[in-house]
């Protein structure tokens, strides 16, 4: 396999990955707001954001496992085992932990609250962070190509 057609490869993988992120991002950001602001400024969970902010992560991780497992890391053989969901949880775990640590951090230690601070804080940097740090452990631990499946198909396309 030549290394353009790797690079085309990983690019094709990557620009996936970061549509199915963009949806997600969509989907934690409108969970989170409504959670947080609602629709006046002070939604249910204005007092806490971090819970907020959980929910939201879990509901937009449900999104990226279904598009990237079925879009982006799609033409990969992987086994249904219950170590590979572990896994997931797992690594999300630290992902949602890069996320709310921003907004906390925001939140009290700086000081700053309401929805321009928080989203900048945990929806945008928190999220940023997250994604890359999802974008190289799916590839490796979640989604492996367990019998070079994607490897063949990439060379029988060459």
């Amino acid at each position: 396999m030549s290394s353009s057609h790797s690079l085309v490869s990983y690019l094709r993988k990557g620009g996936a990955f970061l549509v199915v992120g963009g949806v997600a991002f969509v989907v934690d950001a409108v969970t989170f707001n409504l959670l947080a602001f609602g629709f006046s400024g002070a939604g249910p969970l204005y007092d806490l954001p971090v819970v907020a902010k959980v929910i939201a992560i879990a509901v937009a991780t449900v999104v990226t496992y279904i598009g990237n497992r079925y879009w982006t890391f799609g033409s990969r053989q992987i086994k249904r085992r219950l170590s590979r969901y572990v896994v997931f949880v797992l690594l999300n775990l630290v992902a949602m932990g890069l996320q709310l640590g921003c907004l906390a951090f925001s939140r009290y230690v700086l000081g700053l609250e309401g929805p321009v601070a928080d989203n900048i804080s945990g929806t945008l940097i928190g999220q940023a962070l997250a994604t890359v740090f999802r974008f190289f452990t799916y590839d490796r631990w979640v989604f492996p190509d367990e019998d070079g499946e994607g490897r063949r198909i990439a060379v029988e396309q060459a």
